[in-house]
């Protein structure tokens, strides 16, 4: 059994009803998006339990090999170069513990999201695109699809018709925004339906994509 990863919690004033698991990105730690929680609530027609997890401490070789919290290993800065595929797998049995431990609080699968922003959003869709029930859906944020050639035959059923929201900033350096939208094209092909959305912003979060989040998480929960 496979221990879970430490987590910044923010539960709502009544029992949640909802949860989402929200990955940060490299370097970074679980309270990276915690301060927009209050934001995104208020728009949410039911209670939902924001869950921040801590990716654990790897060396990071395009980092020069300093140690940060990471999902994976980053060889290069061309992403699609080199993947760290026993990274991203390992990260992937980590958010499927997690998604395990709002199951054993009575959340059910439907009304699980998956999240992340860059390395978070590329666990967030490894794994969500292969979990064998149906979630809620999947938010991936400045970020891209990871061990793209093996989704086709690795996908499980289940979440074939999941609602995918990608958005990304057109100034994005470290996250090129024609690797992301070549994501979205190889995601489309294979039949999933993904609500693109691009800001004026650099590899970052602007107050219109939190808006645009909080409405795609509203409708996705009340589906």
């Amino acid at each position: 059994m496979i221990r879970t990863l430490p987590c910044i919690e923010v539960n709502p004033p009544s029992a949640a009803h909802a949860g989402v698991i929200w990955l940060h990105g490299l370097g970074a730690d679980g309270h990276d998006f915690e301060p927009i929680v209050p934001q995104l609530q208020s728009l949410l027609p039911l209670p939902v339990r924001f869950v921040f997890p801590h990716a654990p401490r790897h060396p990071v070789t395009v980092n020069g090999g300093y140690v940060m919290r990471a999902w994976y290993d980053i060889a290069a800065s061309d992403l699609s170069r080199g993947e760290d595929g026993d990274g991203i797998r390992e990260s992937a049995r980590q958010l499927d513990a997690l998604i395990e431990r709002e199951l054993h609080n009575g959340i059910v699968p439907r009304r699980i999201v998956l999240a992340g922003f860059s390395q978070g959003g590329a666990i967030a869709l490894h794994t969500g695109l292969r979990y064998p029930q149906r979630l809620a859906g999947i938010l991936a944020l400045s970020t891209y699809l990871p061990l793209a050639d093996a989704l086709a035959s690795e996908a499980h059923t289940a979440n074939r018709d999941i609602p995918i929201f990608m958005a990304h900033g057109n100034k994005d350096t470290v996250v090129a925004l024609p690797h992301a939208l070549l994501s979205k094209q190889r995601l489309t092909e294979l039949g999933y339906s993904v609500e693109w959305h691009d800001y004026e912003m650099p590899h970052s979060l602007c107050n219109k994509e939190i808006a645009d989040i909080g409405e795609w998480l509203a409708h996705t929960l009340d589906a």
